[in-house]
């Protein structure tokens, strides 16, 4: 699956690089974790469809009643339709500096700020609801006053979530400009028992899957294919052990695409089929 430089690829003007940034997403097709690039830090104002982003240690779902703060990284995108045909959201994209030009002029100067989680969830209410409205990327491309404007809508929607949400939202606004990266080991361990495909957890890594298998025998001195099936397959006997679960319920979320293939590795490891647990 090619990866998906975002939001270079709504830019119009494609050299022309933009501090503040709005685009109208539309869709009529389930989207499965697709690569992103997100080269800047972005709200996402969802309006009708579900989303869910993994990214290097975690994943997150929401739907129309909130909307997702998220940093710039390498994450994968699930976007589904509901009852509608068509999937809706408004991205609203800023740059480190319009943030670091904000910060200075509204919040407190805090000590750097080391933040776990690289999204924000935002409960929806009315006046976000009415911000999403006036948000419109045809208002802020034929407006001969767009730059200004955006700027103005940029800090109108970071002072009301400030007030919202106080200090945990400073911080947050904060982390975002941090240039930690997650260390590699924290990724691979976040997502031993998730069904994440060894080529997606390399992308959550910032790798191609040759360096990401090079780089995994060398930490953990066995190829990553062998040893995430091991953990997996563990994983999935303590949890029909537990007694609550049947094979049918779990195969999918410990990375197998049909249970005849969970079966059989189930089997071929522990010398017994799942239903006989």
């Amino acid at each position: 699956m090619p990866i998906e430089n975002i939001p270079e690829i709504y830019f119009e003007k494609k050299n022309k690089p933009q501090d503040i940034f709005v685009y109208d997403f539309k869709m009529t097709n389930d989207v499965v974790k697709s690569k992103v690039n997100l080269s800047m830090n972005m709200f996402s104002f969802l309006q009708v469809g579900k989303k869910q982003v993994h990214f290097a240690n975690t994943s997150k779902a929401v739907n129309n009643k909130q909307s997702l703060l998220l940093k710039k990284g390498n994450w994968l995108w699930t976007e589904l339709l509901e009852t509608e045909a068509i999937y809706y959201c408004k991205l609203f994209f800023f740059s480190e500096k319009k943030l670091t030009d904000f910060l200075s002029k509204y919040t407190n100067d805090v000590k750097p700020y080391k933040e776990d989680v690289p999204y924000f969830v935002i409960e929806n209410d009315a006046y976000i609801a009415a911000f999403i409205t006036s948000l419109s990327s045809n208002t802020f491309t034929d407006h001969s006053f767009s730059d200004a404007l955006l700027v103005l809508k940029f800090e109108e929607i970071m002072l009301y979530l400030l007030n919202k949400y106080g200090s945990s939202f400073e911080y947050y606004l904060h982390s975002l400009i941090s240039k930690e990266v997650s260390p590699f080991k924290s990724i691979v361990d976040s997502n031993v028992h998730s069904n994440l495909k060894l080529e997606e957890i390399a992308f959550l890594c910032n790798m191609s899957l040759s360096t990401f298998k090079r780089h995994f025998t060398n930490e953990y001195k066995e190829p990553p294919g062998k040893w995430l099936q091991d953990k997996r397959l563990q994983k999935a006997k303590e949890l029909l052990q537990a007694g609550d679960l049947k094979a049918s319920d779990i195969y999918l979320d410990i990375g197998y695409n049909n249970l005849s293939n969970f079966s059989v590795a189930f089997k071929k490891k522990f010398g017994i089929s799942p239903t006989d647990i």
